[in-house]
């Protein structure tokens, strides 16, 4: 009666590589426990189901239980006079979608059309090499869906000082503020449902958080308010509270390490509607470490927005009467430590940032790769690719660093080095570090054209993205330093160190790798230092102490030995 209709049901449709890769998949790790002879065909019914509007449900979208022979039947002007191909394709519509709707397929992988149009579908491959394009926009980062996160951008200007910064020299006359609390203090800014060691990492989104971004801050009362406003919701991050106890005095507490009860180093905020000319007093009072540089006068960093803008002046160390002692507050856990400063700022009215060492975030590290891969002399002799996806699916980037070589033999015969920074996202010295290096070895330098004539460079400029985008100091989100992880065989829990340990692994079947340098920072050691191995094998025992002598006789001024 239909013969169209007929003939375009009997077309063959090939199955789709892709989709019957993922169902093999989703079986395998037990997503779907039904027989493979019963999962549905998607492309012959998104080729029925487009083409036939009948095949409409009356419900809204994903209420596919109304589905039925009855519901179909109603549907159709003409159901008794279909062929019986047709009536064998209406009830496999009929059986698949029933299982599609039935807990043995548990995957968010299906999609279904607008307009209430039943057409499941398997999501295309997402962002398979998660790559940012070189022309497009950079990635956003991925924060644990418990956080939340401020629209606005935060950018600061490279700035280097014409002086160098000394550290304070302390007179012993410092005062040591008595922690009040909250008790008698006022808080003007605090986080809520902050993860802690009770809870563990699920999930991640761009943005974080869903819904609307709360006020953690108080309301200014009028021009004449002049309570300091804080926020830390964004990129490094990591400010948990803010209390008022004087007019111009403010405790602070740093949050932990995401999923953990420890790890406060690192710091990072910013504070608006400020007062010209005022002395402001600030004590983070639940550091963890006895000791620190802050001890020997070590400052603070400050930020200044409008001396930026106006001066470009960047970050810079200030701060008076700095005092790191231990907290008179005892709980019976473990002792806390204060660091209190005092702080005049150079303008009314401004929006100044606070930072335990000069913040390096992930999307300035996607920035700085971006202008590298756009640069046509530097993306000869160095390619990008991504390593592997951090737990919350960010980006742990790979470079390889390296001249063209003449012949495969020269190829070959290259030694090889290997350099990662960030594993401890708080040290986020090493990322500078890194970034000098990078500078360095893509330059036109004769040295650097030598160095990759040489060697091949294997660089994961930062290891722990995730801790470095939510602010931690020491952990991942899997709330373990990845640095006493190296051995693991966890891949899904430790993807980052796992991948790098296995793409050296691969390195060594290749060729030699004559060194492995990771970068990091300490808060208690000056100048630049290293660790080494200890080989036991007395043949090989000097072999770890030439290249931290190579550094101490090239920059005394720089290397403690």
């Amino acid at each position: 009666m239909f013969p169209a209709l007929e003939t375009e049901l009997k077309q063959e449709v090939l199955p789709d590589p892709y989709e019957d890769f993922m169902y093999r998949h989703l079986q395998y790790y037990g997503y779907f426990k039904a027989q493979r002879r019963s999962l549905p065909n998607s492309a012959t019914h998104h080729h029925v189901w487009k083409n036939n509007p009948q095949y409409l449900l009356n419900g809204s979208l994903g209420e596919r239980d109304d589905l039925t022979q009855d519901t179909l039947q109603r549907k159709l002007p003409w159901p008794t006079c279909l062929s019986s191909v047709v009536h064998r394709q209406i009830e496999a519509v009929r059986r698949d979608s029933l299982m599609l709707s039935s807990p043995l397929l548990r995957s968010r992988q299906l999609l279904y059309d607008e307009l209430d149009e039943v057409n499941p579908r398997l999501r295309e491959p997402q962002e398979l090499f998660a790559f940012f394009s070189t022309r497009g926009p950079l990635q956003p980062p991925r924060w644990p869906i418990e956080c939340e996160v401020i629209k606005e951008s935060i950018h600061h200007i490279e700035w280097v000082p014409s002086l160098p910064e000394y550290f304070y020299q302390p007179t012993g006359n410092e005062k040591v503020p008595e922690i009040v609390g909250e008790e008698k203090g006022t808080v003007v800014y605090q986080l809520d449902s902050v993860p802690t060691e009770a809870s563990y990492f699920t999930s991640s989104r761009v943005g974080g958080k869903r819904g609307i971004i709360k006020e953690p801050a108080v309301t200014l009362q009028g021009p004449e308010d002049n309570t300091l406003l804080f926020e830390s919701r964004f990129e490094s991050g990591n400010l948990q509270k803010a209390v008022r106890v004087d007019t111009y005095e403010y405790e602070l507490t740093l949050r932990t390490d995401l999923y953990t009860n420890k790890h406060t180093q690192w710091f990072y905020f910013r504070v608006q509607n400020t007062r010209k000319d005022t002395t402001y007093r600030f004590t983070i009072v639940n550091l963890l470490k006895p000791k620190s540089l802050y001890t020997i006068g070590m400052k603070p960093l400050m930020y200044s927005q409008s001396d930026a803008n106006t001066h470009n002046i960047g970050w810079r160390r200030e701060g008076n009467e700095i005092k790191y002692y231990k907290n008179n507050m005892d709980d019976g856990q473990q002792p806390f430590y204060c660091l209190t400063w005092t702080i005049r700022f150079p303008h009314d009215q401004d929006t100044c940032f606070f930072a335990h060492f000069y913040p390096y975030t992930y999307t300035d590290l996607q920035c700085y790769l971006l202008s590298v891969a756009n640069n046509p002399i530097q993306s000869q002799f160095c390619k990008l690719r991504s390593l592997c996806r951090s737990l919350a699916g960010n980006t742990v980037y790979l470079l390889t660093i390296t001249n063209p070589s003449e012949t495969p033999q020269e190829a070959a015969a290259k030694k090889a080095v290997v350099l990662s920074a960030r594993v401890h996202p708080g040290e986020s010295n090493g990322s500078w570090i890194m970034k000098g290096f990078l500078d360095f070895i893509l330059s036109n330098s004769p040295d650097a054209q030598l160095l990759r004539d040489i060697f091949v460079f294997k660089v994961v400029p930062m290891l722990n993205p995730d801790g470095v985008i939510v602010g931690n100091y020491r952990c991942s989100l899997a709330g373990r330093d990845l640095n006493r992880h190296y051995k693991t065989l966890l891949k899904k829990s430790f993807p980052c160190i796992w991948h790098t340990r296995n793409m050296i692994k691969r390195l060594l079947e290749e060729r030699e790798v004559l060194l492995y340098c990771d970068f990091h920072g300490h808060s208690r050691k000056n100048n630049i230092f290293l660790y080494g191995c200890n080989n036991n094998n007395r043949k090989y025992w000097l072999h770890e102490r030439v290249f931290p002598l190579m550094l101490s006789k090239n920059a005394p001024d720089k290397v403690s030995t």
